[in-house]
């Protein structure tokens, strides 16, 4: 027999439900304009975010952890939050929520127990605050641009001074770079502003100016005529790939560091999360952030690596079009990218099964990949089929993936997906490189199938800004 539903009641819990909701999102935006403390919710963002983006999140939190958080226990930890005194930070509220429901009778001051879980964020050193330029402004520079410009908050850590390019710089090159960088196709609409200031060359982002620079070669500028110092190239052109070549942009006046956002000859290659400590900022200047499909596997594989060890596998990787194909079938310098890329799947080549090894020397030589590019624009899956050195069941890859998506130091890498109805369209916007796909696991013991899913644009981006923060050593205080 079923319980009697009493509709009155769930309209009257539906609205405190909004409520506390609303009084959440104004906490969270409080707390990153005026003191510049990120809060997200299991490395979900929650700036800037609407009532029903959050409670989804929620309802993910709840899943995740399989314990009952709820929106009010969020807002009561935010409370706490707020009557804390913190530096520049960026706090998992879902972390801390859950962290207190296992330990309810030491979280009946939240205050306090807040404070004791923070209680290193008084050790968080002073950061300096780095000017970048982007060097290119294609689909990565302008993801780059909108992540920058709405994290700016008081401008603490990463500053858009320039975005570089080609060709000349008029009222018209401006308005369509305006136009490119406000509205996308797949990404939506930029959540700011954008406008022209035609006689200055330069566009205002969010009331911050921004210079537009045409220059055919690096050498050829000087940023410190337009006040930037210090600067992080970040080059997205693809223009240059090696470290000769990428070292051009150290000879410009102004700029100090460079980061490269694809595969890199004779530079690190970084990973982040899972490499980047092996290279200090104050002794290399030149990084490459590897590629979006790499930035994918790698932190999957090192956890499979480190706990069962890899005998070999292949990676056959699921690839969104991209601008290199061609849109309608035309000469193409490489096999079968030249036809008609929105209308057939293209097998194609990649590097990323080799370029792991970098990251995880271990895996030098046990893998082969390849790819095959499908009619989407943005989305893609890696399927990795793996020989492992130890006998597993799908629920114990399972079990062990979502504990490294819950704790440690890849939990800004993994999200864990527990999703029966996943598709490529829903992991567009997800910050994490790899979403791993949990109920796509297969097993037969010391071989295994894994599914990781990947934003090939705007989690790659997100990555390329970790290992930015880094070189620039603007890192803020941090509680995963």
């Amino acid at each position: 027999m079923s319980t009697k539903v009493n509709y009155n009641e769930e309209v009257l819990s539906q609205a405190q439900t909004r409520r506390a909701t609303v009084e959440f999102i104004t906490i969270v935006n409080d707390l990153w304009y005026d003191k510049s403390i990120e809060l997200v919710l299991f490395r979900n963002p929650l700036v800037d975010k609407r009532a029903n983006e959050v409670l989804n999140l929620i309802e993910y939190a709840r899943e995740f952890v399989s314990k009952p958080i709820s929106i009010h226990d969020a807002l009561d930890i935010a409370k706490a939050i707020q009557q804390i005194d913190l530096p520049s930070s960026k706090l998992d509220i879902g972390k801390l929520a859950y962290e207190c429901y296992l330990s309810q009778k030491k979280c009946e001051d939240k205050v306090a127990f807040v404070q004791k879980k923070l209680k290193n964020a008084t050790e968080a050193v002073n950061i300096q605050p780095k000017d970048v330029v982007l060097y290119g402004f294609g689909r990565i520079g302008r993801l780059l641009a909108r992540e920058l410009m709405s994290k700016m908050g008081k401008g603490s850590q990463l500053r858009l001074r320039a975005i570089v390019t080609r060709g000349e710089i008029n009222q018209t090159v401006l308005e369509k770079r305006a136009s490119l960088l406000s509205i996308d196709s797949v990404h939506g609409d930029f959540l700011g502003t954008v406008q022209t200031d035609v006689e200055n060359n330069a566009l205002i982002i969010n009331g911050t100016t921004v210079h537009m620079i045409s220059a055919k070669q690096p050498e050829d500028i000087n940023y410190t005529a337009y006040d930037i110092n210090d600067a992080l190239v970040i080059d997205n052109t693809g223009a240059f790939r090696d470290h000769e070549q990428l070292s051009r942009h150290l000879k410009s006046k102004g700029a100090s560091k460079v980061l490269f956002t694809a595969p890199g000859k004779g530079v690190p290659n970084i990973v982040h999360g899972v490499n980047h400590k092996q290279y200090n900022p104050d002794k290399v200047d030149i990084f490459s952030a590897a590629s979006c499909t790499t930035n994918a596997i790698t932190p999957i594989l090192k956890v499979l690596e480190d706990n069962y060890g890899i005998k070999k596998g292949h990676l056959e990787t699921i690839h969104a079009y991209t601008n290199d194909q061609n849109l309608v079938d035309n000469m193409h310098s490489k096999y079968r990218r030249g036809r008609a890329a929105a209308l057939n799947m293209v097998i194609t080549e990649t590097g990323a099964g080799a370029a792991v090894s970098k990251a995880i020397p271990a895996l030098e030589g046990k893998l082969t990949s390849n790819a095959i590019r499908v009619p989407v624009p943005n989305g893609s899956l890696a399927i990795l089929s793996l020989q492992l050195h130890t006998k597993v069941t799908k629920e114990s890859v399972n079990a062990l993936i979502k504990k490294y998506a819950l704790e440690g130091d890849l939990v800004e890498q993994i999200k864990y997906s527990m999703d029966n109805e996943l598709v490529s369209s829903d992991i567009i916007g997800t910050t994490a490189p790899s979403i791993f796909d949990s109920k796509a696991t297969i097993s037969d013991e010391e071989t295994i199938v894994v599914y990781v899913w990947y934003d090939n644009e705007y989690g790659y981006s997100h990555q390329v800004i970790r290992l930015a923060k880094h070189i620039a050593k603007v890192r803020r205080f941090t509680y995963y």
